[in-house]
Order: structure tokens, then sequence, then C-alpha cells
């Protein structure tokens, strides 16, 4: 079902930072092959994220979703919490 906002990009990645007010930044994976020796490779890519509530911490797994650029880097939002680690 589409909501209002259409259609958009989501990723799952793991919260690498919650220093900032706000704003988390997440880290996600990638499996691309090697050009030369096709073996698979792992990359990463980090995305900073809007969490207006403060509920994402650092190592949660979480789901982000796009939207419009809020700053000058953050262009994502936090949908929800995967998988937290509890540390806190």
């Amino acid at each position: 079902m589409l909501d209002s906002r259409g259609k958009r990009k989501e990723k799952i990645g793991i919260v690498v930072s919650d220093k900032m007010d706000k704003t988390i930044t997440v880290q996600v994976e990638r499996l691309t092959k090697h050009a030369w020796y096709n073996k698979a490779q792992k990359r990463y890519t980090k995305y900073k994220a809007h969490d207006e509530t403060r509920q994402a911490h650092t190592g949660d797994t979480v789901r982000i979703g796009e939207t419009r650029p809020l700053s000058k880097t953050k262009k994502w939002r936090l949908l929800s919490v995967v998988k937290s680690t509890a540390t806190k």
C-alpha cells in the first residue's frame, strides 16, 4: 500500500553514532562483485538520518527512509528500530 508520500527508498543499517542532536549516522552494507576477480565484496555507506524522538542508539539496527533534504547532508528519516541493543 502506498502512503501519501508515494514510494520512497528504504534501507536497513546499523547506527554508528548518536552523538548529534536529533541526528544519527547509519552504516549500510551492500555486496558488490569485483570487476576483475568476480568475488563478492562488502561495501559500506554512511547516511545521516533524522531521529526526532532520539530512540535509536549506537549499535541498534534501524530502518531509514528517504525524505526531503532536512539539511546539507541529512536526507533520510528514521522509520523504526528493528533490533535494539539495550545497553543504556
